[in-house]
């Protein structure tokens, strides 16, 4: 008996081609009914029988989009309606949306093939997608997701556009982001004095290709915010961009035309191939091999790794292909700003820096970075999450009836919020310090509460009150009259790596261990070297890394020298005293008597190692000094390494022990890369023996130490051995941009 069932799928079902996808199977299987988007997904009718709706569902789980992520799914009968044919139906939506946000996709094979054909229409159009590819999060101004809810909809489709979107046999079949060179988004090019130099479409790539192979630097408006780029095998541009950006030594990413092309240069892996190749194309920390032919070391200053992407969108695909050459990308910023995406920002900020423009008319709601990942073996590794990878997690497990919104942290900034059954993680937005990121941190919180028509109930916020997340919460608060929670910043991590693996119904005791450079502990000290050990919904602080002296304010995360002077023994810190002036030798050393303020940060003796190693003394930029540590690590070969701590019983774990010990071979004249390597090494141990020690089989990492490969790959290696299970950060950050779910994750799961 043919009767009326309908059909709700709920998860990533919007902005992927769903709907066309929905309606050419119900075609196939001569099923009448409709197909639409709605708050919670894409809602289904279609007459027929039981059996065959059963089975028609079954299919739409089985063949779904590449892109689409299905996380629930219910069929019922419904009040019958005679269909006489299955159509896509305007979406209508007068209830709180409840469904992911569709994030970024990289530009598809299909389109790559299309802009590269001159017999096709869009032969060299920048700005060509399809349903399986092109802009969403960043284009978005309201949901469901429809053309009309995107700044796409200022460009009106042209006949041949419209005729495609349409047609149910073309790929453009319902593509909300459909437009050709006709009707679409248009290229300016200008000089950094605001003169316009072409606006013909095909001049402007061309243009802008010969601009980069003379040695210019070109800032490019992407699809989600404005890069700078230069050639990547000119050392002297690549110079200039450093100097103009006020960037000394920060890597940069490069842009590579092909996968083939890199395989040429690089040995990889077949994850890091696949990371490449995704539809998140995000850029992807590679170990340099001698067959490279950038400028590596202009590009990465004293580091053996590069990190390395594909075009994400159909303008720069064109652009490094007219090049056939690798081009620094980096973002369209000021050191410390966050990424440009308006023209006129764009010509105010980078007119010092760009010598010339390529400008578009498109409209970008949400500018965000390019994500950053390594891998460690078959780990993953995120450094950065953020354009094709936020702001969703689909995954999680939130049980509340009130909105709420988790602030983060203060510094690799993002926020959480959770205003129906979705759980939404912002891109990372950088250091509150700045001005201007604090400025797009609260602009895209409000963004949300628009987009989502809902405002917080409670508003979590880091236990530090100086942190200027706490400090906007709090005002949140105030203008809203929510309620405040503060949670504890190495919680919240620990809490974080419990969340992404569901860990919370474990039955067992789980130790947390807890590195980073700095956060507020419940003893008011600055925590860093943190062991937890959780059961039942409780959390225990069960040990820690000595403390030692913090002093000298900010100065002691920027000046890895002062992590060193204040870690020595006093007998051992003349032996640095070469490394400051003599004005700043007695300041520091008349300070550091009177001083109250302890530390534990594991962070900030990995600052110390480099500085003793004389690696570096003084950052140039956030994290400098663990990453040339690690690097100088990584070109140690041989097999035989140190344990310091190996003959050593103790409580805490004693970081005065481990430093003076490496200074003390540093001077004995051991290799500097050997005793980088072998404190790695020794932190990798101490987690094994606290974890033996206690009696735990399942060991927790998160913190921004844990973005070191080579510890990861030290502490997996003997923790199989030991029959330890770990479990790290892998769908977010190790680093602080985890904070603000891992605040959530606090506030749902654990007793206070």
């Amino acid at each position: 008996m043919i009767k009326t069932f309908k059909i709700q799928i709920k998860g990533r079902v919007q902005g992927v081609g769903f709907r066309p996808f929905v309606f050419n199977l119900a075609k196939k299987h001569q099923l009448e009914g409709t197909v639409s988007n709605n708050e919670n997904g894409v809602i289904i009718y279609c007459n027929t029988s039981k059996d065959k709706a059963e089975d028609f569902l079954e299919k739409i789980i089985n063949k779904k989009p590449e892109v689409a992520v299905i996380t629930s799914h219910a069929i019922e009968e419904d009040v019958y309606v005679e269909y006489d044919s299955f159509n896509i139906i305007p979406s209508e939506s007068n209830t709180q949306i409840n469904i992911p946000l569709t994030p970024d996709f990289a530009v598809c094979k299909y389109c790559k093939n299309e802009i590269s054909s001159p017999e096709n229409r869009r032969f060299n159009y920048p700005f060509t997608t399809c349903v399986h590819c092109g802009p969403r999060y960043s284009i978005t101004t309201k949901f469901p997701f429809e053309r009309t809810h995107t700044s796409i909809t200022d460009f009106k489709m042209c006949v041949d556009c419209d005729e495609e979107y349409k047609n149910p046999n073309d790929r453009r079949f319902h593509s909300q982001t459909n437009s050709c060179a006709t009707c679409g988004i248009q290229l300016q090019l200008a000089n950094n004095l605001g003169d316009v130099i072409d606006e013909n479409q095909d001049d402007c790539i061309e243009k802008v290709a010969q601009f980069i192979s003379n040695g210019k630097i070109i800032a490019i408006k992407n699809t989600n915010g404005y890069l700078l780029c230069c050639d990547a095998s000119y050392p002297e541009a690549i110079k200039e961009l450093r100097s103009r950006k006020k960037r000394p030594n920060k890597p940069f990413a490069v842009l590579y035309p092909s996968i083939e092309v890199i395989k040429n240069e690089f040995e990889l892996s077949t994850n890091e191939e696949t990371a490449l190749l995704s539809r998140v194309a995000p850029i992807v920390i590679l170990q340099n091999t001698k067959k490279i032919r950038i400028s590596a070391n202009a590009i990465a200053p004293n580091l053996n790794q590069t990190g390395v992407m594909l075009p994400s969108s159909s303008l720069l695909e064109l652009i490094v292909k007219k090049l056939d050459k690798p081009i620094v990308c980096t973002s369209g910023n000021i050191h410390g700003s966050p990424i440009v995406s308006i023209k006129e920002e764009a010509n105010k900020q980078l007119k010092e820096v760009a010598d010339y423009f390529l400008h578009h008319n498109l409209d970008i709601q949400f500018p965000q970075d390019d994500s950053v990942v390594r891998f460690v073996n078959e780990q993953q590794i995120i450094l950065r999450r953020s354009r094709g990878l936020a702001p969703n997690y689909i995954e999680a497990k939130i049980n509340t009836k009130e909105p709420i919104l988790a602030m983060g942290a203060h510094l690799k900034s993002t926020f959480a919020f959770v205003p129906n059954a979705q759980t939404y993680v912002s891109q990372y937005f950088g250091n509150l310090d700045s001005y201007e990121v604090l400025e797009r941190y609260k602009a895209t919180i409000n963004q949300y509460v628009d987009l989502f028509e809902t405002k917080p109930k409670t508003i979590l916020i880091d236990k530090h009150s100086q942190y200027q997340s706490s400090v906007i919460g709090n005002e949140f608060a105030s203008e809203w009259n929510d309620s405040v929670q503060e949670i504890q910043h190495h919680k919240a991590h620990f809490v974080s790596v419990l969340g992404e693996h569901n860990l919370f119904t474990s039955k067992e005791r789980i130790l947390g261990v807890v590195w980073d450079g700095t956060g507020l502990g419940d003893d008011n000290a600055i925590w860093g070297g943190e062991f937890f050990s959780y059961q039942n919904h409780e959390i225990e602080r069960l040990n820690h890394f000595e403390y030692y002296d913090w002093f000298a304010n900010d100065k002691m995360a920027k000046e890895p020298r002062l992590a060193l002077f204040s870690l020595l023994e006093e007998e051992n810190k003349g032996i640095i005293k070469h490394k400051f002036s003599e004005t700043e030798w007695n300041i520091y050393s008349k300070t550091i008597k009177t001083n109250t303020l302890k530390t534990s940060s594991v962070g900030r003796l990995f600052d110390a190692v480099a500085s003793a190693l004389d690696i570096v003394d003084v950052n140039s930029f956030e994290a400098e000094a663990p990453i040339l540590l690690e690097n100088c690590a990584n070109t140690y070969s041989k097999s035989y390494y140190i344990d310091f701590l190996h003959k050593e019983e103790y409580d805490k774990v004693p970081s005065k022990f481990i430093i003076n010990a490496i200074l003390k071979a540093y001077r004995e004249g051991f290799c500097k890369k050997r005793l980088a390597y072998s404190f790695i090494y020794t932190l990798a141990k101490a987690i094994i023996k606290m974890a033996k020690k206690h009696g735990f089989k399942t060991v927790a990492c998160s913190g921004g130490v844990f973005q070191n490969v080579i510890l990861v790959s030290i502490l997996s290696q003997i923790a199989k051995k030991e029959q330890i299970i770990l479990k790290f950060n892998c769908k977010l950050s190790s680093n602080d941009e985890n904070i603000s779910f891992g605040q959530l994750m606090y506030q749902n799961h654990i007793k206070n």
